[in-house]
């Protein structure tokens, strides 16, 4: 294994506390408009861009799911919970971001959310500046779980995927990381890894500040 030197992080769920909200508001705005959604059919949808997310959604809940409808009334329930009680960090987001300035390791993110909206959560954070580029699901061909935007993020920060570690907590973002290439650790929010997702991660970590020993594990070994 090389010796690492990024690190790309997925956002929600992962840096930030919102993958339960946005669960919650998913089964609101779909039952307020008719459809049958239940919280674990959001579980299935996790990172997944729209061209995954509506085929899997109309054979999970009902042939005729209006996912666009949904989804931008469920943006406007998780804005406005925003705006009331804000957005929470992670346990360990602040150490491992920490560590990672101070080790001159490079740092990207690689999220399905959209540029825009990631820009201002992580600057609501006051976490911003600490990363070296940002890569939404937007800037490529084809989002989670293919590896397009784990590949994108590291070549933006000049290394190859496989110098880098890849923080995920849903199984879609895993594949599309390991398909990548990367040194994938799942922080899990909502769901513990699977038995095949367990299979094909390099470690778990119960928060991000154990991520900075696996790091250092890595690059001992390597040394």
């Amino acid at each position: 294994m090389q010796k690492i030197k990024g690190v790309l992080f997925d956002m929600d769920g992962l840096m930030i506390d919102t993958e339960k909200w946005l669960q919650k508001y998913y089964v609101q705005a779909a039952q307020k408009l008719g459809f049958p959604m239940k919280p674990e059919h959001v579980l299935e949808i996790r990172s997944l861009p729209a061209e995954y997310a509506v085929p899997k959604l109309q054979k999970l809940v009902c042939p005729d799911f209006d996912y666009y409808a949904v989804k931008n009334l469920r943006k406007i329930y998780m804005k406005e919970h925003i705006e009331k009680y804000g957005i929470e960090k992670k346990k360990g987001l602040d150490q491992l971001l920490k560590y990672i300035k101070e080790s001159g390791l490079k740092c990207s993110v690689a999220t399905a959310t959209p540029p825009d909206r990631t820009r201002e959560y992580l600057a609501k954070l006051n976490i911003l500046e600490y990363f070296d580029q940002i890569v939404c699901a937007s800037m490529v061909k084809h989002g989670k779980p293919q590896p397009d935007i784990y590949i994108e993020a590291a070549h933006r920060i000049s290394l190859e995927p496989e110098q880098c570690v890849a923080l995920e907590d849903s199984p879609n973002g895993v594949l599309a990381a390991v398909r990548a290439g990367c040194v994938t650790v799942m922080v899990p929010d909502l769901t513990q890894p699977d038995e095949e997702t367990a299979r094909i991660i390099y470690k778990k970590a119960d928060d991000l500040s154990q991520v900075i020993d696996i790091i250092k594990a890595i690059n001992n070994k390597a040394d």
